[in-house]
């Protein structure tokens, strides 16, 4: 399934080159890893919430997540430091092409009056946030076995030194972005 890295090695790099003018293929752009997280607002009414988000991203990414811990402690959302929080995965090489090419081509499409990811996510230099209001988007989960409609963040981490060139990479590779 490394169709997307075939892709980026054929198409992606030639076109880079030649839009910004790289003299070095190593100038070129890359997709470096991509963070998946998700934070649980509900943990200290369902406990089993994290242990839920925590299978559902591993059946969704194929590699096991690890648990996130406040930071610091908020009384008013009744929150002490060091306690679960959520969960996030980091995928890198194979496992990362094989992710995005499916965000890409099969759950994004599924997201209902889908009409493009938004072009102004990233934060200036080079990586792109978006997030996801449901899991059901992906076509691993089954929507009889889902507890409660999760939420993820997905970040896009590059080696562009730009937003522009961040946009163009991400565009090449098969990104829906809005027009």
């Amino acid at each position: 399934m490394e169709i997307l890295k075939e892709q980026y090695q054929k198409e992606v790099i030639p076109a880079l080159m030649k839009k910004f003018n790289y003299k070095s293929v190593m100038e070129v752009p890359r997709l470096e890893k991509i963070v998946i997280n998700v934070g649980l607002g509900d943990i200290k009414d369902n406990p089993k919430s994290l242990e839920n988000a925590m299978n559902d991203i591993k059946i969704i990414t194929g590699q096991a997540p690890i648990v996130t811990k406040a930071k610091k402690a908020i009384a008013a959302f009744k929150i002490r430091e060091g306690v679960n929080m959520g969960c996030k995965v980091t995928l890198r090489k194979g496992k990362m092409y094989d992710f995005a090419y499916k965000l890409f081509h099969t759950a994004l499409p599924r997201v209902r009056d889908f009409r493009g990811v938004s072009k102004d996510s990233f934060d200036g230099r080079g990586n792109y946030s978006m997030g996801v209001k449901e899991q059901l988007i992906f076509p691993e989960i089954e929507y009889d076995k889902v507890d409660k409609i999760r939420g993820m963040d997905i970040i896009f981490v590059t080696t562009a030194k730009t937003d522009e060139e961040a946009r163009e990479l991400l565009a090449l590779l098969g990104m829906p972005f809005r027009s």
